[in-house]
């Protein structure tokens, strides 16, 4: 009984480690490694108190199938450890594709269809060029877009889909949900016109 017991701690031990060293990796995905997300769910209080060592904390959406780290707040009378998780500034096109796929998120979950959003590449132009005020570098910002696309991709908030002798297409992640909330969503509108004022200037300077 005992060496059962002490086998089955060992087996936890292992199971841990494996999931700490995935959250430190970054995001973790139901559908990428479904045995790693059952130890999760499995050891998620005992995650928590290991990195909360650590000032992290950890966000786990088990409808939507992610979870990842974060720095945690810091509490009154606390001290500031040094940062684990980084903090990474967005350019302003990067920023404001975010918002656009973010929105068209929120439109295609209200539709109740599929659960998974895929955008083609023109899809995705055509959602930076209706936004774009007349008079605007049009060409220079649409082509500009792919290296945008491959930032968020590198982000974790998109990724990309083999499409065989087709046009690119690119799934928009659920866990771009979790960094733009619903009310920041529901600011949409007033954002969208910081943006347009934004590119308004960048196109007087050019």
């Amino acid at each position: 009984m005992e060496t059962m017991e002490s086998t089955h701690g060992v087996e936890q031990g292992v199971a841990l480690s494996r999931v700490l060293v995935g959250l430190m990796k970054g995001v973790v995905y139901r559908e990428g490694d479904a045995p790693l997300w059952q130890d999760l769910l499995a050891l998620q209080a005992r995650v928590r108190d290991h990195v909360a060592v650590l000032g992290l904390e950890l966000l786990l959406d088990e409808a939507e199938g992610y979870a990842f780290l974060r720095t945690r707040p810091l509490h009154e009378g606390e001290t500031e450890l040094p940062r684990l998780v980084q903090r990474r500034a967005l350019s302003f096109p990067v920023s404001l594709l975010l918002a656009l796929l973010r929105k068209k998120l929120a439109e295609f979950d209200a539709g109740g269809g599929d659960t998974r959003l895929i955008l083609t590449r023109d899809e995705i132009v055509e959602l930076i060029r209706v936004f774009l005020p007349s008079g605007s570098n049009e060409a220079k910002l649409i082509d500009q877009v792919d290296t945008h696309i491959n930032k968020i991709i590198e982000l974790g908030f998109v990724r990309r889909l083999k499409a065989p002798g087709g046009e690119p297409a690119f799934e928009v992640r659920r866990l771009l949900k979790a960094f733009v909330d619903a009310q920041w969503l529901a600011e949409f509108d007033q954002r969208l016109g910081g943006y347009r004022a934004q590119l308004a200037g960048l196109e007087v300077s050019e």
